[in-house]
């Protein structure tokens, strides 16, 4: 793999805005101008949304990393967003943007992951484990290096949260077991360790996943075969296995999820309280994509229970 790098720029999100409040804007500006230089450059901080930075962790098109960091002195504590979609090709980052562009103004810093996945693709594929797994864990850690100089040293890396929906609550859960892995193990010795872990509707189990053929061949596929031929794989890499954690956790999960059932966060958290770690389930009355979904009581549950945990 290659070397980690920085790309300079930042990734542009666009917006709506109305004529009413864009007069506004445009009033006010005039007067904060005719005020003074220190008040205008106040005005555009108040007003302007922090770019989106990109960092890479390797050569592959889909190592990298969104980072958004928050106006302000800080340092400020980090989300790292782990988007689902069964490991597949199909699904990439953009379903942790909205997410990430909720978070910031909260005042945390977000590392919106990137990683290969499933599938032929030139740009996404080669993934599978323990690709995907070394990918997330080498985009956490860059957040040392690479993350901090985009940040200029505003990270509070003794807090940083992992936020995984579906599969990415697979990857989030791993990425939390990291420091307990053996030393020999694909991901162990992390240099940036999760503080905590909020699951939204996460595969927790992936033994059990792949014997109820949750997601159809989706976890096999990852894994390269099933949990009989692969026992040590799915021992390293399925988080119910890893407890305890031993750092707090919160599953959020719905009461109408056909994708994931909520079975996987009910033996999650049980084996998680069982092993001595600090666990809660958050049951809501939706389904799958509510989790991901900003605006809904699902999404609130899952900002409160970071709020809680960071």
């Amino acid at each position: 793999m290659a070397g980690p790098n920085l790309v300079l720029g930042a990734v542009e999100w666009s917006g709506m805005i109305n004529r009413r409040k864009l007069l506004g804007l445009m009033t006010a500006a005039s007067t904060t101008l005719a005020a003074g230089p220190a008040r205008a450059a106040a005005a555009a901080t108040s007003t302007t949304s922090p770019p989106v930075q990109r960092y890479t962790y390797g050569s592959h098109p889909s190592q990298y990393v969104e980072l958004t960091v928050p106006a302000g002195v800080g340092p400020f504590p980090v989300v790292v967003v782990v988007h689902g979609g069964f490991w597949q090709t199909a699904y990439g980052a953009e379903l942790g943007r909205p997410l990430a562009a909720d978070l910031v103004p909260r005042g945390w810093a977000t590392a919106n992951l990137e990683y290969r996945r499933v599938g032929s693709s030139s740009t996404a594929g080669g993934g599978g484990w323990p690709t995907t797994g070394l990918d997330v864990a080498a985009a956490v850690d860059a957040l040392a290096v690479q993350g901090q100089q985009l940040a200029a040293g505003r990270l509070d890396l003794t807090r940083v949260v992992g936020l995984g929906h579906s599969a990415g609550g697979q990857l989030a859960g791993w990425l939390a077991a990291r420091p307990g892995l053996p030393a020999t193990a694909p991901g162990a010795n992390p240099r940036v360790r999760l503080s905590a872990l909020v699951a939204q509707a996460g595969v927790m189990d992936l033994v059990g996943a792949a014997r109820e053929s949750t997601g159809g061949s989706a976890v096999p596929s990852f894994m390269g075969g099933s949990p009989d031929r692969l026992p040590t794989a799915y021992a390293q890499a399925s988080p119910i296995a890893r407890l305890p954690l031993r750092v707090r956790s919160v599953c959020v999960h719905g009461t109408a999820d056909t994708n994931v059932p909520i079975r996987q966060s009910e033996r999650f958290v049980a084996a998680a309280l069982q092993a001595g770690d600090t666990s809660e389930l958050q049951r809501f009355a939706g389904n799958h994509f509510d989790l991901i979904t900003v605006g809904t009581p699902a999404w609130t549950l899952c900002v409160d229970a970071i709020n809680r945990l960071i």
